[in-house]
């Protein structure tokens, strides 16, 4: 049984170790930070989360298992590289554009970008999964 401290500071931890790991995905596509490094922040909140409570209940608070966080990783990786395909240039290549949105809002993506999201996910979801399993063996 842990501390009602550790509990309590893990409880207010979790959100802000959240939210900084998408602070450190968003910023590190044109600076240090990126899918791994904010894949390992998020996982470490739930590792938090899991030393201060259980494995379960750090499992019920992420609400979707790690081996499907890893899929969606592989996937957004993978899906990230068929639109340079698809306009005959290499796997991979970087491509970029603009989303307008309702409102004259506009939104610049690339291609690099949803490869990092995919990074995020995979990471995330293998260091939980080992995490997890550690502390279930």
């Amino acid at each position: 049984m842990t501390s009602i401290i550790l509990r309590t500071a893990t409880r207010l931890l979790l959100p802000l170790l959240l939210l900084f790991s998408l602070f450190l995905l968003l910023r590190g596509h044109n600076e240090p930070g990126g899918g791994f490094a904010g894949g390992l922040v998020a996982a470490s909140a739930f590792a938090l989360y899991s030393i201060s409570h259980t494995s379960l209940a750090a499992r019920r608070a992420l609400w979707i298992d790690p081996r499907l966080l890893i899929s969606i990783g592989l996937l957004l990786a993978l899906l990230s590289g068929i639109p340079a395909v698809l306009v005959g240039l290499p796997f991979l290549t970087g491509l970029w554009g603009t989303i307008r949105l309702p409102g004259r809002v506009e939104f610049d993506f690339g291609t690099p970008m949803l490869f990092e999201f995919g990074v995020y996910f995979l990471v995330t979801g293998i260091a939980l999964l080992i995490i997890f399993s550690l502390e279930e063996a």
